[in-house]
């Protein structure tokens, strides 16, 4: 059966046009005449049944079908381009399409996967961010480390380590004193975590306090939102230690309370079934399983639950 798909000349015509909202400037980018740019166009208003542009003598607009489709449009050729590219650059190489959530990924993950590339030149790992879970068969991902407790239908799952947040602040918040009761956090302003929005009220019961703001405060998705906004004395953060080491090392941020939140959630390592006789994926994951037990071991009480 013949797909009811526009010419990918037209629809390229058009996201430039639309884009511009001038044909004389979609054929500039696209080294056409304006005249082939327009025939393209009027081409897909035919396939489409939709007038898409609006003309004039002072220029072309938009219609309100035109913005909707343009927009879509967009979205498909760059994951077009995209999987081109990666097509591209693979060139029969072992590649890993890895989701992981943002800051684990650039601050724990990422300083490690030097000695990964050492130890098997052969494969590449492609890291995108992704705060929470998606099903597998709708992307291009061969796996996913992300927050959670592992129900995750159709995967395997490995478990790599805890989170154990503590109250984290500016060095200037903290002033003269050591430490701050927790008393004294729950009349701070508290940064919450979009994602862990019950976080503050789950440490102050695991102190038997009942604290009627524990929910207010300003919302960051990332904890590296949240350690910025910290580290500008916006207020103070529940952070696991070992997503900011080299702020608490520098002095940037300190811990205004030893006391941690435990979890019955942690990180894990996602495979989904299909994918769980890669030979690549089997060594990313026993290398990565080893990296997560040999940290917490040497950490403990930063990461261990």
């Amino acid at each position: 059966m013949r797909r009811k798909i526009p010419s990918t000349t037209a629809l390229v015509c058009f996201e430039a046009a639309a884009r511009h909202e001038s044909f004389t400037k979609a054929a500039q980018e696209l080294s056409l005449t304006q005249g082939a740019v327009c025939r393209q166009i009027a081409g897909l208003e035919d396939f489409l049944n939709v007038e898409l542009f609006r003309r004039s003598r002072r220029g072309v607009k938009l219609t309100e079908a035109g913005l909707s489709y343009s927009r879509r449009v967009a979205t498909q050729l760059d994951a077009v381009e995209r999987d081109t590219l990666s097509v591209m650059g693979q060139q029969g190489a072992n590649v890993i399409e890895l989701a992981v959530v943002p800051t684990f990924g650039t601050q724990w993950l990422l300083p490690r996967l030097k000695e990964f590339q050492h130890r098997h030149p052969e494969v590449t790992v492609n890291l995108t961010n992704r705060t929470r879970p998606f099903l597998f068969a709708d992307t291009h991902f061969d796996a996913a480390i992300y927050f959670g407790d592992a129900d995750w239908s159709g995967t395997q799952s490995h478990r790599l380590m805890g989170e154990n947040p503590v109250p984290v602040c500016s060095p200037a918040l903290l002033g003269a004193q050591q430490q701050l009761t927790a008393q004294s956090i729950a009349s701070l302003p508290l940064l919450q975590q979009t994602t862990r929005p019950y976080a503050w009220r789950q440490w102050f019961d695991s102190l038997n306090m009942n604290v009627a703001r524990d929910m207010t405060g300003p919302r960051y998705e990332l904890f590296s939102m949240l350690a910025q906004a910290a580290k500008h004395e916006m207020g103070i953060a529940l952070i696991p230690p070992f997503l900011i080491q080299r702020e608490l090392a520098e002095g940037r941020l300190v811990i205004a309370n030893p006391h941690a939140l435990s979890s019955i959630k942690a990180y894990y390592l996602m495979i989904p079934e299909r994918k769980v006789e890669s030979a690549s994926l089997r060594a990313f994951r026993d290398w990565l399983v080893e990296q997560a037990r040999t940290y917490t071991k040497s950490h403990n009480g930063g990461v261990q639950n």
